[in-house]
Protein backbone atom coordinates (compact mmCIF):
# COMPACT_ATOMS: atom_id res chain seq x y z
CA UNK A 1 0.00 0.00 0.00
CA UNK A 2 1.75 3.65 -0.76
CA UNK A 3 2.50 5.57 1.89
CA UNK A 4 2.22 9.15 2.38
CA UNK A 5 2.58 11.92 5.69
CA UNK A 6 0.27 14.25 7.25
CA UNK A 7 1.15 17.10 10.28
CA UNK A 8 -1.17 17.73 12.48
CA UNK A 9 -1.71 19.85 15.70
CA UNK A 10 -4.08 19.09 19.06
CA UNK A 11 -6.91 20.75 19.41
CA UNK A 12 -7.49 22.81 22.45
CA UNK A 13 -11.44 22.35 22.29
CA UNK A 14 -13.48 20.04 20.73
CA UNK A 15 -16.96 21.21 19.31
CA UNK A 16 -19.25 22.71 16.74
CA UNK A 17 -17.64 26.46 17.41
CA UNK A 18 -14.07 25.27 17.29
CA UNK A 19 -14.64 23.41 14.77
CA UNK A 20 -16.34 25.92 12.22
CA UNK A 21 -13.01 27.75 13.57
CA UNK A 22 -10.57 25.57 12.37
CA UNK A 23 -11.61 25.33 8.86
CA UNK A 24 -12.83 28.77 8.36
CA UNK A 25 -8.46 29.07 9.04
CA UNK A 26 -7.83 26.58 6.15
CA UNK A 27 -7.78 22.75 8.99
CA UNK A 28 -10.01 19.84 8.56
CA UNK A 29 -11.03 18.45 12.70
CA UNK A 30 -9.73 15.31 12.47
CA UNK A 31 -10.00 12.06 14.90
CA UNK A 32 -7.76 9.56 15.58
CA UNK A 33 -8.87 6.00 16.93
CA UNK A 34 -8.48 2.33 16.86
CA UNK A 35 -5.54 1.94 19.54
CA UNK A 36 -6.84 2.69 22.88
CA UNK A 37 -7.85 6.75 23.64
CA UNK A 38 -9.38 8.73 20.75
CA UNK A 39 -6.99 11.81 19.62
CA UNK A 40 -8.29 14.88 18.48
CA UNK A 41 -5.94 17.09 16.10
CA UNK A 42 -6.41 18.89 12.83
CA UNK A 43 -4.32 18.99 9.49
CA UNK A 44 -4.21 21.42 6.80
CA UNK A 45 -7.13 21.13 4.01
CA UNK A 46 -4.69 21.62 0.98
CA UNK A 47 -2.22 18.51 2.46
CA UNK A 48 -5.58 16.25 3.39
CA UNK A 49 -7.40 16.73 -0.36
CA UNK A 50 -4.30 15.42 -1.98
CA UNK A 51 -4.82 12.07 -0.43
CA UNK A 52 -8.53 12.32 -0.59
CA UNK A 53 -9.34 12.77 -3.66
CA UNK A 54 -6.94 10.64 -5.41
CA UNK A 55 -7.95 6.89 -6.10
CA UNK A 56 -5.09 5.43 -4.61
CA UNK A 57 -5.43 4.26 -1.12
CA UNK A 58 -2.95 5.12 1.49
CA UNK A 59 -0.96 4.42 5.02
CA UNK A 60 -0.67 7.44 6.49
CA UNK A 61 2.13 8.48 8.69
CA UNK A 62 0.30 11.28 11.47
CA UNK A 63 2.42 13.72 13.05
CA UNK A 64 0.46 15.12 15.59
CA UNK A 65 2.99 17.70 17.50
CA UNK A 66 5.88 15.12 17.57
CA UNK A 67 3.95 11.81 18.06
CA UNK A 68 3.60 9.94 15.49
CA UNK A 69 0.75 7.04 14.50
CA UNK A 70 0.33 5.80 11.25
CA UNK A 71 -3.35 4.97 10.30
CA UNK A 72 -5.40 5.11 6.83
CA UNK A 73 -8.98 7.57 6.70
CA UNK A 74 -11.43 5.43 7.76
CA UNK A 75 -14.40 8.02 7.01
CA UNK A 76 -15.32 11.42 5.97
CA UNK A 77 -17.66 14.42 5.73
CA UNK A 78 -17.48 16.39 2.57
CA UNK A 79 -19.34 19.47 2.38
CA UNK A 80 -22.46 19.31 -0.16
CA UNK A 81 -21.94 22.22 -2.03
CA UNK A 82 -18.10 23.08 -2.16
CA UNK A 83 -16.82 19.48 -2.62
CA UNK A 84 -14.30 20.14 0.77
CA UNK A 85 -13.40 17.84 3.75
CA UNK A 86 -15.10 18.61 6.81
CA UNK A 87 -14.01 15.94 8.99
CA UNK A 88 -11.96 13.17 8.95
CA UNK A 89 -11.95 10.01 10.72
CA UNK A 90 -8.59 7.55 11.03
CA UNK A 91 -8.26 4.18 12.31
CA UNK A 92 -4.41 3.93 13.78
CA UNK A 93 -3.00 0.68 12.35
CA UNK A 94 -1.36 -2.37 14.28
CA UNK A 95 0.65 -4.75 12.52
CA UNK A 96 -0.71 -7.59 14.17
CA UNK A 97 -4.92 -7.11 13.64
CA UNK A 98 -6.35 -6.89 10.60
CA UNK A 99 -8.16 -4.00 9.15
CA UNK A 100 -10.95 -3.33 6.33
CA UNK A 101 -9.97 -1.29 3.32
CA UNK A 102 -11.16 -0.49 -0.01
CA UNK A 103 -8.22 -1.34 -2.70
CA UNK A 104 -8.76 -0.06 -6.67
CA UNK A 105 -9.70 -2.68 -8.89
CA UNK A 106 -6.81 -2.41 -11.85
CA UNK A 107 -6.53 -4.27 -15.11
CA UNK A 108 -3.14 -5.35 -17.64
CA UNK A 109 -3.67 -6.66 -21.06
CA UNK A 110 -5.84 -6.25 -23.95
CA UNK A 111 -8.89 -8.65 -23.90
CA UNK A 112 -9.38 -10.77 -26.96
CA UNK A 113 -12.87 -10.51 -26.85
CA UNK A 114 -12.49 -6.59 -27.10
CA UNK A 115 -10.48 -6.61 -30.37
CA UNK A 116 -13.28 -8.53 -32.03
CA UNK A 117 -15.71 -5.37 -31.25
CA UNK A 118 -17.09 -6.48 -27.30
CA UNK A 119 -17.00 -4.49 -24.72
CA UNK A 120 -15.32 -4.83 -21.52
CA UNK A 121 -17.58 -4.25 -18.21
CA UNK A 122 -16.46 -3.28 -15.10
CA UNK A 123 -19.10 -2.78 -12.15
CA UNK A 124 -16.64 -2.32 -9.19
CA UNK A 125 -14.24 0.08 -9.26
CA UNK A 126 -12.80 -0.71 -5.67
CA UNK A 127 -13.22 -3.81 -3.64
CA UNK A 128 -13.07 -4.47 -0.10
CA UNK A 129 -10.60 -6.44 1.44
CA UNK A 130 -9.64 -7.54 4.99
CA UNK A 131 -5.77 -7.85 5.64
CA UNK A 132 -3.09 -7.19 8.18
CA UNK A 133 -1.52 -4.15 7.11
CA UNK A 134 1.45 -5.31 5.64
CA UNK A 135 -0.79 -7.48 3.32
CA UNK A 136 -2.13 -4.72 1.33
CA UNK A 137 -1.06 -4.34 -1.96
CA UNK A 138 -1.52 -0.94 -3.52
CA UNK A 139 -4.23 -2.17 -5.56
CA UNK A 140 -6.09 -5.91 -6.65
CA UNK A 141 -4.90 -5.75 -10.68
CA UNK A 142 -6.18 -8.53 -12.75
CA UNK A 143 -4.93 -9.90 -15.93
CA UNK A 144 -7.70 -9.89 -18.55
CA UNK A 145 -5.73 -10.48 -22.13
CA UNK A 146 -7.37 -14.01 -22.50
CA UNK A 147 -10.91 -12.91 -22.39
CA UNK A 148 -12.85 -13.74 -24.94
CA UNK A 149 -16.89 -12.00 -25.55
CA UNK A 150 -19.02 -13.98 -22.95
CA UNK A 151 -15.96 -14.69 -20.27
CA UNK A 152 -15.87 -13.18 -17.33
CA UNK A 153 -14.16 -12.82 -14.02
CA UNK A 154 -15.33 -13.04 -10.10
CA UNK A 155 -14.45 -12.32 -6.76
CA UNK A 156 -13.56 -16.02 -6.54
CA UNK A 157 -11.32 -16.21 -9.35
CA UNK A 158 -9.17 -13.31 -7.76
CA UNK A 159 -5.71 -13.77 -6.10
CA UNK A 160 -6.66 -13.59 -2.28
CA UNK A 161 -2.96 -13.91 -0.78
CA UNK A 162 -3.68 -12.45 2.62
CA UNK A 163 -6.52 -11.05 1.94
CA UNK A 164 -10.52 -12.08 2.49
CA UNK A 165 -13.04 -10.31 -0.20
CA UNK A 166 -16.07 -9.02 1.38
CA UNK A 167 -18.00 -9.00 -2.02
CA UNK A 168 -19.95 -11.98 -3.16
CA UNK A 169 -17.92 -14.39 -4.10
CA UNK A 170 -20.09 -14.77 -7.47
CA UNK A 171 -19.68 -11.59 -7.94
CA UNK A 172 -18.50 -10.25 -11.53
CA UNK A 173 -15.78 -7.41 -11.09
CA UNK A 174 -14.76 -7.54 -15.04
CA UNK A 175 -16.51 -9.33 -18.12
CA UNK A 176 -16.57 -8.69 -21.93
CA UNK A 177 -20.03 -8.50 -23.13
CA UNK A 178 -20.81 -8.96 -26.89
CA UNK A 179 -21.68 -5.52 -28.58
CA UNK A 180 -23.11 -4.48 -31.91
CA UNK A 181 -20.80 -5.00 -34.89
CA UNK A 182 -18.78 -7.65 -32.50
CA UNK A 183 -17.40 -10.46 -34.39
CA UNK A 184 -17.93 -13.86 -31.96
CA UNK A 185 -14.44 -15.64 -30.76
CA UNK A 186 -15.48 -18.76 -32.46
CA UNK A 187 -16.35 -17.45 -35.87
CA UNK A 188 -13.18 -15.26 -36.09
CA UNK A 189 -11.21 -18.79 -35.21
CA UNK A 190 -13.12 -21.20 -37.40
CA UNK A 191 -12.42 -18.22 -40.74
CA UNK A 192 -8.90 -18.55 -39.88
CA UNK A 193 -8.90 -22.60 -40.31
CA UNK A 194 -11.12 -22.02 -43.33
CA UNK A 195 -8.81 -20.02 -44.95
CA UNK A 196 -5.79 -22.28 -43.76
CA UNK A 197 -7.71 -25.48 -45.63
CA UNK A 198 -8.23 -23.32 -48.92
CA UNK A 199 -4.73 -22.74 -49.22
CA UNK A 200 -3.71 -26.13 -48.23
CA UNK A 201 -5.49 -27.56 -51.24
CA UNK A 202 -4.49 -24.64 -53.66
CA UNK A 203 -0.87 -25.35 -52.37
CA UNK A 204 -1.71 -29.60 -53.59
CA UNK A 205 -3.27 -28.34 -56.66
CA UNK A 206 -0.18 -26.96 -57.53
Amino acid sequence: MKKAQLSGSLRANVGKKDAKALRNAGQVPCVLYGQGEQTHFSVRSVDVEKLIFSPDVYQVELDIDGTKKVAIIQDLDMHPVKDKPMHIDFLELSDDKPVKVQLPLLHTGAPIGVMNGGKLRQPYRKLRVIGLPGDLPESVTVEIGELRIGDSIRIADLNSDGLTFLEPANAVVLAVKMARGAVADDEEEGEGEAEGEEGAEGASEE
